[in-house]
């Protein structure tokens, strides 16, 4: 896999990476300018020359990773015998310098029940730098047509017909954030129980469309299914910021939209 591919993968499975170049040589070195790897937080792709160059730069973009930074930096290395070295001697006698570029993993929102409401979210959180999935059983919610205006943002959109969300919920990565709000109460239900079975912090966070009522019977029920409240409490509902009220489908999107860029900023926050 070329490093085009690795970085593409890594975006897509939503790990983050380093993309480490060679920005410029003096003298002998293992690679020339513009030779490109990638380094992912266990694997890495492609080479810029191997030894110990190549390894105090991978060990340099695995900090990064771990650290998430968001930093472009430079280091240049002296590629002879009287340096001290970490990973073993090169004698090429040259100079090499390195650029280190983070590849952020791209937050996933997943959106399950492209109704009205999820649709004008849909549309909103398409202009974020995310992935987006959007999830419903209805077919006609997902007509490219109708979807228009929803692929043609700044986010990766997926679209995925299937009566079973759950099946979807459980691919998702590690720190994904989940807005529930299908036609069916018992949909509803079946995820949040299904967002309580994956282990403690899989998720960032988990958001269910509905009343307070609405939120006190599935407490119930969902207390009866074997979780407990700790866990129960773990899913938000209602959604949104109560400073931005109204029943039109556009304003509660506009509310549950602001509320997911706090908890998106407030994720990064913490990663970091």
């Amino acid at each position: 896999m070329d490093w085009l591919r690795a970085a593409t993968a890594l975006r897509d499975s939503g790990q983050s990476g380093v993309l480490i170049t060679v920005i410029a040589v003096r003298g002998h070195a293992p690679r020339d300018a513009g030779a490109k790897m990638v380094v992912g937080a266990s694997r890495t792709w492609g080479s810029i020359g191997g030894g110990n160059l190549e390894e105090v730069a991978i060990a340099r973009a695995r900090t990064m990773i771990t650290e998430s930074s968001a930093e472009v930096s430079t280091v240049t290395t002296r590629l002879n015998p009287h340096e001290k070295t970490e990973f073993g001697r090169q004698c090429c006698g040259g100079e090499v310098t390195v650029l280190f570029e983070p590849l952020p993993a791209r937050p996933t929102v997943a959106i399950f029940g492209i109704g009205h409401v999820g649709y004008e979210i849909a549309r909103i959180v398409s202009r974020w730098d995310v992935r987006l999935l959007l999830v419903d059983s209805r077919a006609e919610e997902l007509e490219a047509l109708r979807l228009v205006d929803v692929v043609d943002g700044a986010a990766d959109v997926e679209v995925h017909h299937t009566v079973l969300g759950e099946t979807v919920l459980e691919r998702l990565p590690v720190g994904s954030h989940v807005l529930i709000m299908t036609h069916d109460h018992a949909e509803d239900f079946a995820l949040c129980d299904a967002a309580l079975r994956l282990p403690e912090g899989r998720l960032a966070d988990v958001g269910l469309i509905g009343s307070s009522a609405k939120w006190s019977r599935f407490r119930t029920n969902l207390a009866e299914h074997g979780h407990d409240e700790d866990r129960i409490a773990t899913i938000t509902c209602p959604i949104g910021l109560p400073a931005i009220a109204g029943k039109e489908p556009a304003v509660i999107a506009v509310s549950v939209a602001a509320a997911l860029m706090q908890s998106l900023r407030s994720s990064v926050a913490v990663s970091r």
